[in-house]
């Protein structure tokens, strides 16, 4: 054999040992072959990457014919999810349509000619005209579950919203509510477990832990409003100190009084973009401004 067919043997076989050595890897192996849309090299890598799990699916894309060969683990996985995670990556398949903005997103070479005669044709068996908008619909509300699953909302918005409810017990000038919104505050932040929160936010919370349970138990030992309300200076500045590195779902107004504190001035924290002074409640309810937003 010469040394240029060996190289054309080559070509041709490699892929076939590549794709049989990764099935032997996977357990309870299951092969079929699905229409997946798409165009080029780029999008070969896209729909492969977003198929693949190791020792549980491999998808092999042919651009020419648009077929792929997807192999994977019945006990671990199905057709369905795969086919669930393409769509996601912008590539629609006969089962699941990708969500419009991230087919919007893709590369120019590779936005294929979407495959809108597939609905026409359920229109055309009778079938359920809904049933083809959920299809359209299912993965942009999978994008949506997968988006707040990876966002996280951190394990301090309790505390964040029980600090808001002694705010607004203040602004309200209630002390005994005020006291038994503190009490609830302090339930919480004793409830933190420090390995559950973010790099940054367990640097700031192990600087100003100490500091916020002694201010928000002092508020909940006293009613003497003058005396919650001097406490809620330092525990409102440890809380700022958290917002700044915890994510939330919602802005957050870090709101000022200057004349608060002896003239001092003193700030606060509110989901709520209007004025409502915590420090001197009727008196001077819309005294103060807005000085930052913490999104």
């Amino acid at each position: 054999m010469t040394v240029s067919k060996w190289k054309f043997w080559m070509i041709i076989i490699s892929p076939i040992l590549s794709f049989t050595a990764c099935q032997a890897q996977i357990k309870n192996a299951k092969t079929e072959n699905v229409k997946i849309f798409g165009n080029c090299g780029m999008c070969e890598t896209t729909i492969e990457k977003a198929g693949n799990l190791k020792k549980v699916a491999n998808v092999d894309w042919n651009k020419d014919n648009q077929m792929a060969t997807i192999t994977y683990d019945t006990t671990k996985t199905n057709q369905d999810e795969i086919l669930k995670r393409i769509a996601l990556s912008g590539y629609d398949s006969e089962k699941f349509f990708a969500p419009n903005d991230v087919y919007a997103n893709l590369p120019g070479c590779c936005q294929y000619e979407r495959a809108t005669p597939i609905l026409e044709k359920m229109s055309e068996n009778n079938e359920d005209t809904t049933k083809a908008q959920m299809i359209m619909n299912h993965v942009d509300h999978k994008q949506d579950e997968t988006k707040k699953q990876t966002q996280k909302v951190s394990p301090l918005t309790d505390v964040f919203d029980n600090y808001f409810a002694v705010k607004d017990a203040l602004v309200k000038t209630d002390e005994n509510v005020a006291s038994d919104k503190a009490q609830k505050l302090l339930l919480h932040l004793n409830a933190i477990k420090v390995e559950q929160l973010s790099t940054d936010e367990k640097a700031v919370w192990t600087n100003v832990e100490k500091d916020l349970k002694d201010d928000v138990q002092k508020i909940a030992d006293t009613k003497d409003i003058s005396l919650q309300r001097a406490h809620f200076i330092t525990l409102s500045k440890n809380i700022f100190e958290l917002a700044m590195v915890s994510k939330q779902n919602t802005p957050t107004y870090l709101q000022h009084c200057p004349m608060a504190n002896d003239g001092k001035g003193a700030d606060w924290l509110s989901k709520e973009n209007v004025i409502k002074n915590p420090y001197y409640g009727a008196q001077m309810l819309s005294c103060g401004k807005i000085v930052q937003t913490i999104k």
